[in-house]
C-alpha cells in the first residue's frame, strides 16, 4: 500500500510503516504511518493512530535518553516545517519529525534481558543466543543472568539475521562495535530500569545508530530511527508475567494471532483486519504509550 500524502513529493525510502523525504541536503522528513505489517508484509488494514503512537514514544524517549545518548532529532514542531510542508500540517502534525542525515550504521543493535522470541528459538537449538552461551534449563521468558547484546545484519529482502559480535568486529571494526554493544546496554538498562517503574517489563528492544557532522568538524554516533516503541521493542505487563510460556505483549500480537487463525499462506495479497482486530491493536499501541508518558491523549 503506498499512501504518500504530501502531493507530488516522493519519499525517498518508503518502508513497511516509514515515509522518509528529503528536506534539504542534509535533512530528512520522518513520517510514521498507520500502516502495519505482519510476517513481512504490509497488510491491507491501518490501525488509525499508529503512526502518532510510534513518532510520540519516540520523542519521549529521545528526551529521556538524551543525557545518556545524542539523537538524529532536528525537530518536531510542525509550524518550523519549511514553507512547502505547512499545507500538509494537519497530516504531519503528532506523526512526523525533521532529523540530521545519518550515515547508518548497517547493524541492528539488539538487547536482550528476557529470553523470548528469535532467542528463545536460538537458545533451545544451540543452549546460546548469537553464539552467547546461557545457563541451562532456562524457560521461555525468563529473565536472563544479565542483558546481552544480539545484533543482527541489516537485511533489506526480509527478517534481519542474526550475527556473532565478531561479525560486527568484522563489519564495522572493533572499536564501533565495542561502542555499540557499550551503548545498547547501557541505553536498555536505563530504558528498563524506567519502564519498571511505570509496571511495564522491557524484555527486549533493537536500536539504530549513525554518524551525523558533529560542529567540531567530526562525526558523531547518534541513535537515530524510531527508539523504544512497540514496533521496536517487546514490552510485557509486569503484574502479568509468569515465565515458562510466551507473555502477552503491547504490540501486534492481535494482528498476528488472527493472521494465524484464518491460516494465511503469508504469500501476498495480504488480508485486512476485522474492525475488532484493529481496535483491540490500536487499544494496545495507545496503552503502551498512556503507561510510559503519562499522558492520556496523543497530539491532535
Amino acid at each position: 500500500m503506498s499512501e504518500h500524502l504530501l502531493g507530488d513529493r516522493k519519499p525517498v525510502l518508503s518502508g513497511k510503516v516509514r515515509d522518509l523525504y528529503e528536506v534539504g541536503p542534509d535533512r530528512l522528513l520522518f513520517v510514521a504511518s498507520d500502516r502495519i505489517s505482519a510476517f513481512d508484509h504490509i497488510l491491507g488494514s491501518t490501525i488509525p493512530d499508529k503512526g502518532k503512537v510510534l513518532t510520540q514514544l519516540s520523542l519521549f524517549w529521545f528526551d529521556t535518553l538524551r543525557n545518556l545518548v545524542p539523537n538524529h532529532l532536528v525537530t518536531a514542531d510542525v509550524n518550523s516545517y519549511p514553507q512547502d510542508l505547512q499545507p500538509y500540517k494537519n497530516y504531519l502534525s503528532g506523526r512526523s519529525m525533521i532529523v540530521h542525515k545519518a550515515k547508518m550504521v548497517q547493524v541492528e543493535c539488539v538487547a536482550r534481558g528476557f529470553l523470548s522470541g528469535s532467542g528463545w528459538k536460538d537458545y533451545k537449538q544451540t543452549g546460546a543466543v548469537c553464539g552467547i552461551p546461557l545457563p541451562s534449563g532456562l524457560r521461555e521468558s525468563d529473565r536472563l543472568p544479565q542483558p546481552i547484546f544480539t545484533p543482527a545484519a541489516k537485511n533489506h529482502t526480509g527478517h534481519d539475521e542474526n550475527i556473532g559480535f565478531d561479525q560486527v568486529v568484522n563489519l564495522v571494526g572493533g572499536e564501533l562495535a565495542e561502542r555499540l554493544r557499550e551503548l545498547t546496554l547501557a541505553i536498555y538498562s536505563a530504558a528498563s530500569q524506567y519502564a519498571e517503574t511505570k509496571g511495564l517489563i522491557l524484555a527486549d528492544t533493537k536500536f539504530e545508530f549513525g554518524f551525523i557532522p558533529a560542529e567540531d568538524g567530526s562525526e558523531q554516533l547518534v541513535l537515530a530511527d524510531e527508539v523504544l516503541t512497540p514496533d521496536s521493542s517487546r514490552y510485557w505487563l509486569a503484574e502479568e508475567y509468569a515465565p515458562g510460556g510466551a507473555q502477552p505483549s503491547y504490540d501486534k500480537q492481535f494482528v498476528r494471532d488472527y493472521l494465524e487463525s484464518i491460516q494465511w499462506d503469508k504469500n501476498p495479497p495480504a488480508p485486512s483486519l476485522p474492525a475488532e482486530v484493529i481496535a483491540e491493536t490500536r487499544k494496545k499501541y495507545l496503552e503502551a504509550f498512556t503507561l510510559l508518558t503519562g499522558k492520556a491523549n496523543l497530539p491532535q
